[in-house]
């Protein structure tokens, strides 16, 4: 077990725990809470296999498991999908040479919409407030230009800040000693919000190639898989799994954002809006504050026991998935 203090002062840490081989050259990783609040589910998963016999995951003798327990420690413990900056921290990872700066230009056309400068009100008006939008864009490309990543508005929804986070530089020092020397990867990053009530999809990188993308797609038969831009996956700047990638591209390393799916996209949006204004501009304990606080731990973290199961076994299922994978002799590389 290894802890990473993000921040003495207010206990924030990110925990790490490791199985099988002391120096690995298959590699699973389960990690989460990039996005805070929705870090609950995988926390479940990561507690479940803790919880399990060491049987119940025999490892090979070059094959090892690494679960990465909240990555952005700071929202997970306050309640936010971003962090202490309003940092979307998946929207923060550029590599070397990407500028932090640029926004869609929907997204400036809209950030009276999507960012107003007041607290929240107890009655959202948000769905009404976006048809003239929707009818001139359309969803799919409203969708794509708000959660792309923007780094021109710092109080704004995605903002994927202006230079790298304390996150982004703890793991940079960080995920090349929990790597070490291994060749074959496999990481799947648990969220939640994307997707239908209880869904279990697989995004792949828009950076991988078809032919991979295909060969994913076979090994987790049963289970979707998205890329490119499909389906409910969109193009985002700054995404952890590019920057895993770009990081070592000496390496197979298959990067899959597991999207467990909650309430609809504009139910999630409106959420996120609410509680952004809140957090910027409403009193701390004011009925307003409270309750777009609730619908965002809600939005993300549904209170419904059998969604909680069942996307419970679907992510203990897609990490026994991902064993089978890297645990076949070459298959990966």
């Amino acid at each position: 077990m290894q802890t990473i203090t993000i921040d003495e002062r207010a206990d924030l840490t990110i925990d790490v725990a490791f199985a099988g081989a002391e120096r690995p050259d298959r590699l699973v990783i389960v990690s989460s809470g990039l996005h805070g609040v929705e870090g609950f589910l995988g926390s479940a998963v990561q507690n479940s296999l803790l919880e399990d016999p060491a049987e119940a995951w025999p490892l090979p003798d070059d094959a090892g498991l690494i679960l990465i327990h909240a990555l952005n420690p700071w929202g997970y413990a306050n309640l936010r999908r971003f962090d202490e900056a309003n940092v979307d921290l998946n929207r923060n990872f550029l590599l070397e040479g990407q500028a932090y700066s640029g926004t869609p230009e929907i997204y400036r056309e809209l950030d009276g919409l999507l960012n107003p400068p007041g607290p929240p009100r107890l009655l959202d008006l948000m769905a009404i407030e976006s048809i003239p939008a929707l009818w001139r864009h359309g969803e799919r490309a409203l969708r794509r230009a708000i959660a792309r990543g923007q780094y021109d508005f710092p109080r704004g929804l995605f903002y994927g800040g202006a230079e790298p986070s304390r996150v982004h530089r703890v793991l940079l020092d960080a995920y090349p000693r929990w790597i070490g020397g291994a060749t074959q990867i496999l990481q799947l990053d648990i969220h939640t919000g994307l997707g239908g009530w209880g869904e279990l999809v697989l995004l792949l990188e828009d950076t991988v190639s078809a032919e991979r993308a295909r060969w994913l797609a076979d090994q987790f038969a049963g289970i979707k898989v998205e890329w490119s831009g499909e389906g409910i996956a969109y193009p985002t700047r700054g995404g952890l799994g590019t920057w895993c990638q770009a990081t070592f591209s000496d390496r197979a390393f298959d990067y899959c954002c597991a999207e467990f799916g909650t309430y609809s996209g504009r139910t999630n949006l409106s959420a996120l809006r609410a509680e952004n204004q809140a957090f910027h501009w409403g009193p701390s304990e004011s009925r307003s504050t409270v309750r777009a606080r609730r619908r965002l731990v809600e939005a993300f973290a549904p209170a419904d026991r059998s969604w909680r199961a069942e996307t419970l076994e679907r992510g203990r299922d897609a990490v026994r998935r991902s064993f089978a994978i890297v645990l076949q002799r070459g298959g990966i590389g």
